[in-house]
């Protein structure tokens, strides 16, 4: 047998490896971007599937702290039946949101590559979250019965800006799903990270409840532009 048929030679290696290295440069930014898409489209359904669950809340009644016969919209850890209920016992059962949401950290949940904060209103309009590990806050500051039957707020921004995710996304109890690419403050759950404070879609002023969410190509008090998601 002669050297000839024993293996490769160097250049044919080389060759070898290039194309291995084009086809490479190609395909990863391909599927990395088909993952931020697949979490972007997860994060824009969760929010629509939120949205759902604080409908069916409201409508049951089963939060209602000023005992008017109204119900009230809840936090994460009172809709996925985690937590009791504000100034009750009760939990939610069954619960109106996957049992998943009940995994409060710091007041957020991940899911997807993406980080879901929800807000409820006070009294004077500003948004308040829920306790670090879910449900009714325990730091002092009460959610107003009164506003929290009409009004309520989430946000989802990545955990990794730009590695699972580009575009934060909001909706309030419109249903309507707003995002923005963060061209001016860009959001990202990671260490260190930037996260969107309760007023962020919200027109410019003082408080966030008391202001109306910016409708598509208009700016928040985040100095982002949002639009409205087809």
């Amino acid at each position: 047998m002669s050297k000839r048929e024993q293996g490769f030679t160097l250049i044919e290696l080389m060759i070898v490896v290039a194309i291995i290295a084009i086809i490479a440069s190609i395909a990863i930014p391909n599927l990395l971007s088909a993952r931020l898409n697949a979490n972007e489209s997860a994060a824009i359904a969760t929010l629509k599937n939120i949205s759902s669950a604080q409908s069916q809340c409201q409508a049951s009644g089963v939060i209602d702290v000023n005992s008017n016969g109204s119900g009230e919209y809840g936090f994460f850890g009172e809709l996925s039946g985690r937590t009791a209920v504000r100034a009750g016992t009760q939990t939610i059962s069954p619960p109106v949101l996957s049992t998943a949401f009940g995994n409060v950290q710091n007041s957020r949940v991940t899911r997807s590559g993406y980080a879901f904060q929800m807000y409820l209103p006070l009294a004077s309009g500003a948004g308040v979250s829920e306790d670090p590990t879910g449900g009714d806050p325990d730091n002092g500051q009460v959610v107003d019965p009164g506003q929290a039957e009409t009004l309520w707020c989430c946000y989802a921004w990545p955990q990794v800006q730009g590695n699972s995710g580009k575009r934060t996304f909001f909706i309030n109890q419109s249903g309507d799903v707003l995002a923005t690419n963060g061209a001016v403050l860009a959001y990202s759950n990671a260490t260190g990270g930037t996260v969107p404070l309760p007023e962020a879609a919200f027109s410019a002023v003082a408080s966030a409840f008391l202001s109306v969410p910016v409708a598509a190509n208009t700016v928040g008090q985040d100095g982002n532009t949002w639009v409205v998601v087809q």
